[in-house]
This record gives C-alpha cells, structure tokens and sequence, in this order.
C-alpha cells in the first residue's frame, strides 16, 4: 500500500524536474466563440455560405497542436432554406506564423446537414487571425477545398 502512495508524489516530482520540449516552451494559445461572414461567392461543395459560427480551443507550438475546432458553416440549400454544415475537428499540427496568427491542422467529422451521414477523417487546415479587439478572421481548407476567408466579428478570437 505504501508503493502505491508514493506513485503519485513520485510523478509530481518528474512533472516538475523534467524539462519540457522546446516546443512546449513557446506554446501558443487559440481561443475563440463567435460568429463571422464569408465574403459573396463562398461556397463549400456547391452549397453558397454566407456566415459561421466557431468555438476553439488550441495550444500550437513548433510543429504540433493539441485542442478542438468547432465551426458551423451557414449556407442556403438547393431548395432556399438554410444548410448548416458542422465541422468538428481535432488539431494535431501546426506551422510556425506571425504574431497574432496561428495555423493548425489535424482531422474533422463533416456533416454536411442535408441528411447524408457524416464524413469523418477530412483533413483540415485552420489560419487564425486575431486584432487586438477580439475580432478577427478564419480561413479554413476543408480536403481539398479553401474556403474564402471569414471575418470574425462577434464574440472573440485570442492568439496569444
């Protein structure tokens, strides 16, 4: 019983005397939860997008990334109504950008709410851009496809 208590005490102690990777130590961190336009003329497999919603949470460093990407794409249906693609992703990449700007890769399920089944292991490619007053842009790739960029102008963006 005395070796199991020790275990955590033990672990404690290599978090802190371990040195974390030179990556680690220029971490950056991505937030945002908010709405945004597409300029005219975007679209995303024939579907015509006016607007998204977004919610994110990424740390980037180096060449990696760890966190969620959540963005509902809001376009008009074949038919005149209202389509609400969601895209849900998981980074697991990144490359180096600017100040301000963070560029993050991984996977994401793609549903494209039109009654399909989702796809799920659609690579992805996020570039955030933040202002100093919260607002920002989004330029997402989707597969093969990029999307014009999207000018966040509710709620926030924060690279920092």
């Amino acid at each position: 019983m005395k070796r199991l208590a020790t275990l955590p005490a033990v672990m404690l102690a290599m978090a802190i005397l371990w040195p974390a990777p030179a990556d680690a130590q220029t971490e950056t961190s991505v937030t945002g939860a908010g709405a945004g336009i597409f300029p005219p003329g975007a679209s995303y497999l024939g579907v015509p997008l006016n607007a998204l919603e977004l919610g994110m949470g990424l740390n980037v460093a180096g060449s990696w990334a760890l966190g969620q990407f959540q963005t509902t794409l809001i376009g008009v249906s074949a038919l005149g109504l209202e389509q609400d693609i969601l895209v849900e992703g998981i980074a697991s990449s990144s490359l180096p950008s600017g100040p301000g700007t963070a560029i993050s890769s991984g996977r994401c399920t793609v549903n494209m709410g039109d009654g399909t089944p989702p796809v799920s292991g659609v690579p992805f490619t996020i570039v955030v851009a933040a202002n100093a007053d919260g607002t920002g842009s989004l330029a997402l790739t989707l597969g093969a496809t990029n999307l014009p960029t999207a000018t966040v102008n509710e709620g926030y963006v924060t690279v920092k």
